[in-house]
């Protein structure tokens, strides 16, 4: 299907790929990964022809339709559903020449390739994937320029998806999307009937909807077979032993070496270190792994407050005149919430994120909140936040007037803000910059409730696992506005679903509630007998009840996993500086000293260990 061989690209002198290849055939559902700023929408614009390579070819085969999301937002007169069907182009001029043939034969060709194509099941195709998407019937009538620019694209991916491409090129495209869509798009992409290459950070998506990973990485391509989680156990593999090898090789390298110096000058065995010089220039060298920059978050530890941190009392809230979005809330925020909010776009999740941070004031009802409380915002569109103009120093400094500017430099370097790059504009910063920019600032002055909507949009999937460390590290409340399932599923341990104006406890999982959209789609709940609902809410109560017995059993193992790995730093710490030789010519008192502190530190995480056991062992029988 898709043939890229020998390819070379640099921008402004800087290569992206050099002398690549990858093959492509036809079928594979493959996922595009590699840290971000390595060239992976690039490609995709090579393969486009949008630009030119500077060496080497990309090649598809026979006259392979390719299809892509434009990266403007549609707009026009036409309804959704118009908009979508118009993406077959062959269908719409086949329909076109049969409106408006004479001659019988002709007319019986077109009506043949209509059938075909199945053409006269285009209409119900088109308007199931607008569902999937988040778009009922009344809304498929209505006008694309009714839209926001969001939902716009939402309506652009609907329609490459119908046009069935030969090859469909996908950049990632969950970030416009709520979770609702998400979990509809990974399982329409599990069986989608042709080959797609799909960039995307979100794990859980690339695990279910692709059966191929093509790693972008040194400037090179290398295809693997499997979903993302067989391809980081492959390459990690693959990395250890060569990291082995080459161990290995530079021993043997040193061995022939001194080989050669010992013996070059003298005559008896010249010929002997001649041939070892010639061995040494043949030997390939293996190169050594580099080791990978990790993305590390550091979210302060706040000071603990007496719950509740806010409780909600009969809320209503909303914009202008208009009517309310959310109302009749009576909700609860306790230090040790991790609460993530599920429904589908629109239904009032930013604007409940925007009242708990405090940039909404309710219409009616009360709002209780410790007289403490320090609130973090992670907005979703960035630039509510940020100053343009400002540079990245100058953004962190106005929140620290009176630290040196050795201390903002040092909170800005624990989010990747090193050397010159915190002298950057803020408008020059990359997405994925920006986002990190707003975790320290969202994180300065300890809060003790951190507010993330939408925090993974622009994070590669390495600076995506490093802030679920940051966040299961915190010991504050989080409340979680996501489509990443894998954040979701790591760090979240109650749901609620915001829908019909309302909040209300979730009691199952993702997986249920997965199954509820599913069973919403079909109609299954119509059909459902009021006992087996009954049933159904007695055990989420039953669930809701457990979960809340089991909220100081989590808190418990926490700290003792937050206590281990701090002793497991510390002994790391004692054992290199007793690993280092020249200790044992220093004072005798300096190493018995240490050896003292590294047996106290085993006996200490042996204690720790088995409170984790303990705590560990309380939770699963409470959680059954």
């Amino acid at each position: 299907m898709l043939q890229i061989k020998d390819l070379t690209y640099r921008i402004a002198g800087r290569p992206l790929f050099e002398n690549a290849n990858a093959s492509v055939p036809a079928g594979h559902r493959v996922g595009l990964v590699g840290r971000n700023g390595t060239g992976k929408s690039t490609l995709f614009r090579l393969i486009l022809g949008e630009i030119s390579a500077d060496g080497g070819s990309i090649s598809l085969s026979g006259r392979a339709r390719i299809g892509v999301v434009a990266q403007e937002a549609p707009a026009g007169p036409q309804s959704l559903l118009d908009f979508v069907l118009a993406a077959d182009v062959e269908r719409a001029e086949l329909l076109a020449e049969a409106e408006a043939a004479h001659d019988p034969d002709r007319i019986a060709e077109v009506h043949d390739r209509l059938n075909a194509i199945d053409a006269h099941t285009a209409p119900a195709r088109a308007a199931s994937i607008l569902a999937g998407l988040g778009f009922d019937e009344v809304a498929q009538a209505r006008s694309l320029e009714s839209w926001s620019g969001g939902w716009r694209m939402r309506v652009a991916l609907a329609a490459v998806l119908f046009a069935r491409p030969d090859l469909l090129l996908l950049d990632e495209p969950s970030n416009h999307l709520d979770l609702e869509a998400v979990l509809w798009l990974q399982n329409y992409l599990r069986t989608w009937p042709g080959t797609f290459i799909l960039i995307s950070h979100d794990r859980a998506l690339l695990n279910i909807a692709t059966t191929h990973i093509l790693h972008l990485d040194n400037r090179q391509l290398t295809l693997y077979r499997g979903n993302y989680d067989t391809f980081e156990k492959v390459r990690r593999e693959r990395l250890d032993q060569q990291a082995a090898q080459h161990a290995r090789q530079v021993l043997e390298r040193k061995h022939i070496q001194s080989f050669i110096d010992r013996f070059s000058a003298k005559a008896s065995k010249a010929r002997q270190a001649q041939s070892r010089v010639k061995m040494l220039a043949r030997m390939e060298p293996i190169a050594a792994v580099a080791g990978e920059r990790e993305a590390v978050f550091t979210f302060p530890q706040p000071e603990e407050l007496s719950p509740p941190l806010i409780a909600l009392d009969g809320i209503s809230i909303g914009y202008g005149d208009a009517p309310p979005v959310l109302h009749n809330l009576d909700l609860r925020i306790d230090m040790d919430d991790r609460i993530a909010l599920l429904g589908a776009n629109g239904n009032g999740k930013s604007t409940l994120s925007r009242l708990l941070a405090g940039r909404l004031q309710a219409r009616a009802g009360k709002v209780q909140k410790s007289s403490k409380l320090r609130t973090g915002y992670f907005a979703q569109h960035q630039m509510e936040e940020l100053t343009p103009t400002f540079t990245a120093y100058q953004q962190l400094q106005k929140l620290m007037p009176l630290a040196r500017e050795h201390d903002v430099r040092a909170r800005l370097g624990q989010f990747g803000f090193v050397q010159n790059k915190a002298n950057t504009l803020v408008k020059d910063l990359s997405g994925g910059e920006k986002s990190r920019l707003l975790f320290a600032i969202m994180s300065h002055g300890a809060p003790q409730m951190i507010i993330l909507d939408e925090p993974t949009n622009h994070l590669d999937i390495d600076a995506r696992r490093a802030l679920v460390a940051a966040i299961n590290d915190y010991s504050g409340a989080v409340i979680l506005v996501s489509h990443d399932r894998d954040l979701i599923e790591l760090c979240a341990d109650r749901l609620w679903l915001v829908e019909g104006g309302t909040v209300k406890n979730f009691d199952g999982d993702l997986d249920e509630y997965e199954r509820l959209l599913l069973d919403r789609r079909r109609g299954a709940n119509r059909d459902a007998p009021k006992e087996s609902a009954a049933s159904r809410r007695d055990a989420r109560r039953e669930a809701a009840g457990a979960r809340a017995n089991a909220a100081p059993l989590r808190k418990a193992v926490q700290k003792a996993e937050q206590e281990m790995a701090k002793l497991e730093r510390d002994r790391a710490e004692v054992e290199a500086l007793l690993a280092d030789q020249s200790l044992y010519s220093g004072p005798r008192e300096r190493v018995a000293d240490l050896l003292k502190r590294q047996g106290e530190m085993r006996v200490a995480l042996e204690a720790a260990e088995a409170r984790w056991l303990e705590a560990q062992e309380k939770l699963e029988e409470a959680v059954g």
